[in-house]
């Protein structure tokens, strides 16, 4: 995934970004994954942090329809992609990038 932009994205992962971005500081968890794919669910949790007195309000860039994805984003793709089918538990969020994730996984 080299200069992969956000046009190019199937429209849940583009829906994850958006999120991501909308959400700016926080967490999502429960985040379903089939086929690489991540899934928002009505069981997919959403924090956010709100930093009182501060800017806690979506990502400038959450209304683009096209831009270059940073490495964090490109890093987490690559993850679900090769996770294939699963469950993210955690995706901590900061400054609207994915920051860490915590993947379940099963033994065989």
């Amino acid at each position: 995934m080299n200069q992969t932009s956000k046009a190019h994205l199937t429209p849940p992962k583009r829906r994850l970004i958006e999120l991501m971005q909308d959400i700016n500081f926080g967490r999502i968890s429960n985040i379903p994954v089939r086929d690489g794919e991540p899934e928002l669910t009505p069981d997919t949790v959403i924090e956010r942090e709100i930093k009182l007195g501060g800017q806690s309000g979506p990502r400038p860039e959450r209304d683009q329809d096209d831009f270059i994805l940073k490495q964090e984003v490109v890093a987490l793709l690559e993850h679900l992609a090769q996770m294939g089918s699963g469950k993210v538990c955690l995706l901590e969020i900061k400054h609207g990038l994915p920051f860490l994730m915590r993947i379940e996984e099963r033994a065989a």
